[in-house]
């Protein structure tokens, strides 16, 4: 009987465990959830007699211990600055690790004692990062083995709220964790275009996008990702004139969302003191300019350059930031205050739904001739709890689990998902899960 421990039970987990429960009587596995809300764990669970749900602090580092000893594999849903505890410990006593999440310094430095103790610890297995590592790598592969040479390469995913639901003036609801929606992007955005060096300041960054159009479900635009540069190795694109990375809006957000950018609304390094027995409107009047004849509508639109006529005003006046309504925080940064106001205002649905869309765009020669490939995924929630975002993070990782612990997957040490032997069989998996690609290819 192979143990599986789950820590983390969070709304990403809900599809994995759903399917490694389902797949449990099978293959004779036993499930451990751990999570801090145990009552959060439970319902994961649902009483499936190979689950069990248990009370876990991530600081308790005994009862870490105890858990990963008697494991077979970890999977760590744990937020992502917990994982190397964890990855330390699976490497100390010789268990395999799974998580979606970013590759760590300190879980990169792992490599070489994992591959000593022979075991597997594998990153970067969700939606993005994951399924947008092994569905560019599918086609890159392909491209060279064709004989072609990749000039450019630009991708871009969104966690977004399904049309039939899209029902504000943003087009935009939570999806996933807020905060990061918040404070996204707070550093040099870079990347190469043409051969050219490329860097976009946080300030210019919702500025500079891209429009981007997705099969049936229309047009967006693309704000460029952190750091694109360092794709080319990911990918083994070295050479490559034009790499780009992004995150993807529904057309008009970035242009608002930047006026929070030049006030000063996103910044998470300073506390208001206070901030509780302010309202909204004297929160926003802290970040203009002093001026007792003008109004606070008419000072934004001053200091940011907008009209009150414009699509942009009439965003900022449905979340209402004008309105004499209390915050209720105290000494709260800007961030969290603005935080607090879009949960409120961009919250999904009792019966919403929510979307992943994801596109590859590929430029290649071949055979003297100019070529792209375009590679297009739209995945749909099916309700509150099995979202879009927890099928794209959370069916990948379980279909890594199984197929490591079926002997599919062989790979030992730090692994992230882009060769061929771990690529295939998951997204050949995801398939049946409705996480396929269209490709469509035209002559340039």
């Amino acid at each position: 009987m192979k143990k599986i421990l789950i820590l983390g039970a969070g709304l990403s987990s809900s599809s994995l465990i759903k399917y490694l429960l389902e797949h449990s009587k099978e293959h004779n596995w036993k499930l451990r959830i751990g999570d801090m809300s145990v009552e959060t764990a439970q319902r994961k669970v649902n009483h499936h007699e190979n689950g069990e749900a248990f009370t876990f602090d991530v600081f308790n580092e005994s009862q870490r211990i105890d858990e990963i000893k008697n494991a077979d594999v970890v999977i760590s849903m744990l937020p992502a600055r917990f994982h190397h505890l964890v990855a330390e410990q699976c490497v100390e006593f010789g268990k395999h690790m799974i998580t979606a999440s970013y590759v760590s310094k300190e879980v990169k430095a792992l490599h070489q004692k994992a591959l000593e103790k022979d075991i597997l610890l594998l990153n970067e297995i969700g939606v993005d990062p994951g399924i947008d590592h092994m569905s560019a790598m599918k086609v890159i592969d392909e491209i060279k083995a064709k004989g072609g040479k990749m000039q450019a390469f630009k991708s871009s995913t969104g966690g977004l709220v399904a049309p039939e639901y899209d029902n504000n003036p943003w087009n935009y609801k939570f999806t996933w964790n807020p905060r990061n929606v918040v404070v996204a992007g707070q550093s040099t955005a870079q990347y190469i275009d043409h051969g050219k060096y490329k860097f976009i300041p946080y300030h210019q960054l919702f500025r500079r996008t891209e429009k981007v159009s997705i099969l049936d479900v229309g047009e967006f635009e693309m704000y460029p990702n952190r750091d694109s540069l360092s794709y080319r190795e990911t990918y083994n694109l070295q050479d490559i004139p034009t790499i780009l990375r992004g995150t993807l809006r529904r057309p008009g957000y970035c242009a608002a969302w930047d006026v929070f950018v030049q006030l000063g609304l996103t910044d998470d390094t300073f506390t208001i003191k206070n901030s509780k027995n302010l309202t909204y409107r004297e929160f926003i009047n802290l970040f203009l300019p002093y001026n007792e004849k003008d109004s606070v509508e008419q000072k934004i639109c001053d200091y940011t350059g907008i009209d009150q006529e414009s699509e942009i005003f009439k965003k900022l006046v449905w979340l209402g930031i004008f309105e004499d309504k209390k915050i209720n925080m105290p000494d709260a940064t800007p961030a969290q205050i603005l935080q607090k106001l879009l949960e409120e205002k961009w919250a999904l649905g009792e019966n919403d739904k929510d979307m992943i869309v994801m596109q590859h765009q590929f430029d290649y020669t071949l055979n003297g001739k100019n070529k792209r490939i375009k590679s297009s995924l739209v995945v749909r929630g099916k309700d509150q709890v099995h979202t879009a975002m927890a099928i794209t993070v959370g069916i990948p990782v379980a279909i890594a689990t199984k197929l490591l612990l079926t002997g599919v997957i062989e790979r030992r040490g730090v692994v992230v998902p882009i060769m061929k032997d771990v690529y295939e069989p998951v997204l050949n998996e995801l398939e049946k899960y409705g996480i396929n690609f269209i490709e469509e290819t035209i002559d340039l």
